[in-house]
């Protein structure tokens, strides 16, 4: 079922009844129909955001999943991600060379904003497939604008959204639909403005909010879980607003089913409950 769609002033709310639907895989499927997505990021130190990136989209049904980061990070992604190919890039010329494989792109995971990182976000702009951008893609784009490619989303969080507006965090948070609508007119693209209540926007006004969700989600890396799942969405075939909806909807669904426990949410605990979740959602088979 396609997901509801609605341009009055009143956001229409997330649920099982109006976000899109996979369809079923037929029995003869193989990993090229399911797309690519490659994860940008991790400079030294950052390296754990694109394999939580990375973790979700697999986790999430892509058919193949790449990771390009700092040659320091590789061990660990091939250690933790077998199925995941791992690349080490320390350049934006190495980046060219991968980006005719994918379908589809996560930038920001833990890339920085130093020159390596610059460097990098330039080369994916040039790439025409879909994009998620996150984290310091976002606040990279504030300082030197880039054009994203079509059907590309932007995930900020308050404070990023206020660095691409030239405004107040307060400002943000005081009129977060109007944020998001025009963060999405600016950009062309579908902007996910995250934290309580999550909006989705995209360029023609459309909204959307999430209520769901739970105060153990407050901690570090559960936005690069996001990326990685909408990017696979993406890579399976729905559009940005379709994969917007539905990834924050699964995301926030696992964050209140694992809230139950309490204090301590890691957000490698979400892959696994989101993967559960997409199949009661969408089974895998009719």
């Amino acid at each position: 079922m396609a997901q509801t769609k609605h341009t009055g002033s009143t956001p229409h709310v997330l649920s099982s009844a109006t976000v899109a639907r996979l369809p079923a895989r037929p029995l003869d499927a193989q990993k090229g129909d399911f797309g690519h997505v490659l994860v940008v990021g991790g400079d030294l130190g950052t390296g754990g955001a694109v394999l939580l990136s990375a973790e979700a989209a697999l986790r999430c049904g892509a058919g193949l999943v790449s990771v390009a980061t700092r040659a320091h990070h590789v061990p660990a992604g091939l250690t933790r991600m077998p199925e995941c190919m791992c690349l080490g890039v320390e350049s934006a010329n190495q980046l060219m060379a991968l980006l005719d494989r994918a379908s589809v792109l996560v930038v920001g995971p833990g890339l920085g904003q130093a020159a390596w990182g610059r460097s990098l976000l330039s080369a994916a702009a040039t790439a025409r497939c879909p994009q998620v951008w996150d984290a310091d893609a976002l606040n990279l784009l504030a300082r030197a604008p880039l054009a994203l490619p079509s059907g590309s989303i932007l995930t900020p969080h308050p404070g990023e959204a206020a660095r691409l507006l030239g405004i107040s965090t307060e400002a943000v948070q005081a009129d977060r639909a109007g944020a998001a609508r025009k963060l999405a007119r600016r950009h062309d693209s579908v902007c996910v403005l995250k934290g309580a209540g999550t909006l989705v926007a995209d360029p023609s006004g459309q909204l959307a909010q999430c209520l769901r969700g739970h105060p153990a989600m407050a901690g570090a890396g559960l936005g690069d879980v996001l990326t990685g799942v909408l990017a696979a969405l993406l890579a399976q075939g729905l559009d940005a607003w379709q994969a917007a909806g539905l990834g924050v909807w699964l995301h926030a669904c696992a964050g209140e089913r694992l809230g139950v426990e309490g204090r301590g949410l890691a957000a490698s605990d979400l892959a696994p409950v989101i993967r559960e979740l997409l199949e009661e959602h969408s089974a895998c088979l009719a």
